[in-house]
């Protein structure tokens, strides 16, 4: 933290406190998260072929992603409930020598007092967590990583890449 910044979610007296967002303006604010989960390559053969005894994994890890996102108030406690416009998910898989990967990429809109990037992030790391969910009988040695903010723009702070 630099000089001068504080924590946005701390009050005068340090106790957490939700922040005030009352008199910010509404602004088009949207956020790129992504994320992956490594795996064995039979057991990416077995999503992508359909032999995951649970179902299409894929398509289950793409709406727990959209419902991560839309239920990212109930999951951080400071996090205000947003009236998301739009929850845009992609997902990729690949190998990489003796290792396979799936990758989650989630695009979060909204028209909004306050910043979307919770919302991509939950997206992603549910959706993920879906994943090894419906997996785990297959593959306990997925690891979920690298999930991170990409991009984010709207508000007072502007537009924010990595």
């Amino acid at each position: 933290m630099n000089d001068g910044e504080k924590l946005s979610h701390v009050n005068e007296d340090g106790e957490a406190s939700m922040v005030d967002v009352g008199d910010k303006s509404i602004s088009d604010r949207k956020a790129i998260a992504e994320g992956s989960i490594r795996m064995r390559p039979a057991t990416l053969e077995k999503i992508t072929s359909g032999g995951v005894e649970k179902g299409d994994v894929l398509t289950v890890a793409r709406i727990a992603a959209i419902q991560g996102a839309k239920e990212t108030s109930r999951w951080i406690p400071m996090c205000h409930p947003l009236p998301l416009d739009h929850v845009d998910v992609d997902i990729d898989h690949g190998h990489e020598g003796e290792e396979a990967w799936i990758r989650l990429r989630v695009e979060t809109r909204v028209q909004a007092r306050t910043g979307v990037e919770m919302e991509a992030l939950v997206a992603v790391s549910n959706g993920l967590l879906t994943i090894y969910d419906m997996c785990k009988a297959v593959d306990r040695g997925m690891e979920i990583g690298e999930i991170r903010l990409i991009e984010k723009s709207g508000g007072r702070s502007g537009h924010w890449t990595r």
